[in-house]
């Protein structure tokens, strides 16, 4: 079972925004480039028309526009190839004619000029198309570290996740998951730090960074929650350090551990984020909402926040969420119905409860209901544990 779901909706470059990898897509045929044809055609066509019409209207000057369609799809060589045959395409195709219909040198600076600026555009062009697509690679590789890919049965869980940015650019944002084996169970962690922009990315980047090694080590839960709460509070002061206000920045976020010696129940700490639900095939349930406030917030009241156990039976799944989705509109200004929806596809077809079935009804409903604009990162994560399976510490170990 995959835990990354290919990206729809708005992680697709919206209608009429450029985008070089799509357009090159576009302009292939059978894994070979066609984008010299459209010039092409164009070029052969304005010769033809201007040989076929009298002297009284002459449209070879028109040649002018054949190295600039190439700029715009080709590449520099092949729209310098382009400027070249226009210019002797013009030259021959004028010197055709009688003298007195000649346009002369007029027209022929205009396709000259005209086709250096033309190979000019198109190393600029192609020089930006470079630079972008680097710049995705640098976002992929970034979202890859924060939101890593998780193997098959990854801690004897199976799992599906969907993340949507908000900004189809950026591609990540401050919505984070991750799944953490250890010598005593499995941990799991999904929030969403307040805010957007590489401020959020960084606070997302540090917490999943102290989750990764406390819940492996940490033998308690709320050992590794307190942990989660330092980090916050010492990466706030050392973005305050650098100069950067980041004091009203916070987390939201569901911290879960699967016991290793007791697979019937599940562990939870709640910081201030919308509970999970359990999804079954008989239906769904709400888990209890706890009452910690969010990370970075524990300053405001003395209380630890609680470590909840409830029941989770063989087949049942967890369903976590961010409130990309919970709070996904549509034109009227109503709320997605998550729980509604659910509910609704589990009685159609209880095998929405697998995990990959469920992120996939959740993905889609969200972004029909809101029409694909989604105002914030939004995060899908379905989980449960995998019948006859334990947890897989580092290294690929089994535990029975």
């Amino acid at each position: 079972m995959g835990d990354w779901l290919p990206p729809l909706g708005p992680l697709a470059p919206p209608a009429g925004r450029d985008d070089p990898v799509q357009r090159q897509k576009l302009l292939r045929l059978r894994g070979r480039s066609v984008a010299w044809v459209p010039p092409a055609l164009l070029l052969g066509g304005i010769a033809a028309a201007d040989w076929n019409t009298s002297g009284a209207f002459r449209m070879i000057s028109w040649i002018v526009l054949v190295p600039g369609i190439a700029a715009a799809i080709c590449g520099v060589w092949v729209t310098a190839a382009f400027a070249c045959l226009s210019i002797l395409t013009y030259f021959g195709v004028d010197r055709s004619w009688s003298y007195q219909y000649q346009t002369g040198l007029p027209d022929f600076i205009l396709v000259a000029l005209g086709s250096l600026l033309a190979i000019l555009a198109c190393a600029v062009r192609v020089r930006g198309e470079r630079r972008m697509l680097h710049m995705l690679d640098v976002a992929e590789t970034t979202r890859r570290t924060v939101l890593r890919p998780m193997p098959t049965g990854w801690g004897g869980l199976d799992h599906a996740a969907v993340y949507l940015a908000a900004d189809s650019e950026a591609r990540v944002g401050g919505d984070f998951y991750d799944i953490q084996p250890g010598p005593r169970g499995t941990r799991l962690l999904l929030g969403d730090v307040q805010g957007k922009g590489l401020g959020a990315v960084e606070a997302a980047a540090a917490l999943l960074g102290t989750f990764r090694e406390a819940a492996y080590h940490e033998p308690v839960l709320d050992t590794v929650a307190d942990r989660l709460e330092v980090r916050m509070l010492r990466h706030v002061r050392y973005r305050a350090a650098l100069g950067r206000d980041d004091r009203d920045r916070f987390a939201t976020g569901i911290l879960v551990g699967f016991p290793q010696d007791d697979r019937d129940t599940v562990e939870f700490v709640n910081f201030g984020h919308e509970p999970p639900l359990v999804v079954a095939p008989d239906g769904v349930r709400d888990l209890p909402p706890g009452h910690g406030l969010p990370l970075g917030l524990a300053a405001l009241t003395a209380e630890r926040p609680l470590v909840l156990t409830v029941a989770l039976a063989p087949g049942e799944t967890l369903l976590l969420v961010t409130d990309g989705v919970t709070e996904a509109r549509d034109a009227d200004g109503v709320f997605f119905p998550l729980r509604d929806r659910v509910a609704g596809a589990l009685s159609a077809d209880p095998r929405t409860a697998d995990p990959q079935r469920l992120v996939e009804l959740v993905r889609d409903g969200t972004l029909r209901h809101c029409g694909g604009r989604l105002s914030d990162d939004t995060t899908i994560f379905a989980v449960r544990r995998r019948t006859g399976a334990g947890g897989v510490a580092d290294g690929g170990t089994s535990r029975p």
